[in-house]
């Protein structure tokens, strides 16, 4: 036994043995079992949480992004300084440009909607020709009332328009009725620009799942919104949607040498405040919930301290049979490195479950709680959850780590224990 002891092999059966019956130990045998489940449930519950709330946060990001770029596009150009001519010059040689994958003439413009029963709101006109409306797939593909069959036809792109679910909802519309639309800015004037009002027939009804864009957005033919605004020939913007939404800054430096003297933007310039306050939140909540799976792997410590002091003399044994101090910090580094190793793993377990299952939790929730994720708030109908595994690699590395350096502090105390000191009063 001595000369097992001696020359144990480092991390070997003698010391996993050991380290395996000391954690398994009750209290009445010196044990602290208590201490090490709680702090097996500490670490996992702290894991999960980082987990859950990032992969909402990254969903959040995603979804919001996807809803905002499948509406929108991806790189800006204002022409309502260009001719109709020059504009079709611009176009026609942008959509040469290696990345650009179509391009958009629209005209816009703030408008108040009068629906049913004298119900009013605001909303925004999206002028655009049909075939570009139908390739924008987030619209044609989510028409919910009506359809786009006679969207574009007849005189001046006709008088057929869709617009947001939400905005139908408030105006107590429904496809096939009509909508009034105000704007304060029509034909020009000897007295200036004089407000127009016009009847359109609501031919579809669509719902992205962002409420920004239903409960506002009317799309209308492009002749048809540049005649209703007085901006008849005058297309206001040249939208691009690139193949890699993120490599706009190429593009833009090609535009800019079509158009040396124009405003050109991209998404991320759109969008600034939303890019921004995801990233910031995104790394500060990290950050605070990394916080939280220290306090959980401190609760160790406590455990391995109150170990140590419990199985002082069995330590001196072990020591005066021929173990080194190596061994002894290996065998307690083995213990609290366990239990940091078994709540990393069932943490992730459960955060990756959950995560992917949130949809069922969140209606079996808001059966019992009532509605919990209100889309007026977060512009989104149901909580998304998008697991980067990456992200799950990072909080389980973290975790692990963590549970292995708050584990040398007492291992270390018990492999300087002095036998002789702890065998005096035994």
């Amino acid at each position: 036994m001595s000369e097992i002891v001696a020359n144990p092999k480092p991390f070997g059966e003698w010391e996993r043995k050991i380290a395996m019956r000391y954690l398994r130990a009750k209290k009445e045998n010196g044990g602290v079992t208590l201490i090490s489940t709680i702090s097996f449930f500490g670490i996992l519950l702290a894991v999960a949480v980082l987990i859950i709330v990032m992969s909402v946060m990254n969903g959040f990001r995603t979804e919001l992004l996807n809803r905002v770029l499948g509406v929108n596009g991806h790189v800006f150009v204002d022409t309502r300084g260009l001719t109709p001519p020059m504009v079709d010059n611009f176009v026609r040689d942008a959509g040469k440009i290696t990345g650009v994958k179509s391009l958009t003439r629209l005209t816009q413009g703030q408008v108040l909607a009068v629906g049913n029963a004298g119900a009013t709101r605001g909303a925004m006109v999206q002028g655009t020709e049909r075939g570009d409306l139908m390739k924008l797939d987030m619209v044609s593909k989510n028409v919910i009332g009506g359809s786009l069959n006679n969207y574009g036809k007849g005189e001046y792109g006709g008088d057929e328009i869709a617009i947001g679910s939400g905005l139908a909802s408030d105006l107590n519309l429904l496809q096939g009725d009509y909508i009034n639309l105000v704007s304060p800015s029509g034909a020009v004037t000897a007295f200036g620009a004089a407000p127009v009002s016009k009847e359109y027939k609501v031919g579809a009804i669509f719902d992205v799942g962002m409420s920004e864009y239903d409960n506002s957005l009317i799309y209308m033919p492009l002749e048809q919104a540049q005649l209703f605004f007085g901006r008849e020939g005058v297309v206001e913007m040249v939208e691009a949607r690139l193949d890699n939404p993120d490599n706009t800054e190429p593009v833009m430096a090609q535009f800019s040498k079509l158009l040396p003297n124009t405003i050109i933007t991209d998404w991320r310039q759109h969008s600034e405040s939303l890019v921004s306050a995801l990233g910031v939140e995104r790394a500060v909540m990290r950050l605070i919930l990394m916080m939280l799976v220290v306090i959980a792997a401190l609760n160790i410590i406590s455990g391995l301290v109150m170990l140590v002091k419990n199985k002082g003399r069995d330590i001196a044994v072990l020591r005066t049979i021929g173990a080194s101090q190596g061994a002894i910090m290996r065998i307690f580094l083995m213990i609290g490195a366990s239990i940091g190793v078994l709540g990393t793993i069932f943490g992730v377990v459960a955060g990756t479950l959950f995560c992917l299952n949130i949809h069922t939790i969140q209606k079996i929730v808001e059966m019992v709680f009532g509605p919990v994720f209100p889309s007026e708030v977060y512009f989104l109908k149901q909580i998304p959850a998008h697991v980067e595994w990456s992200e799950v690699v990072i909080v389980a590395s973290f975790s692990l780590i963590m549970s292995v350096l708050v584990t040398l502090p007492p291992a270390w105390r018990a492999a300087r224990l002095d036998p002789v000191e702890a065998l005096r009063y035994e």
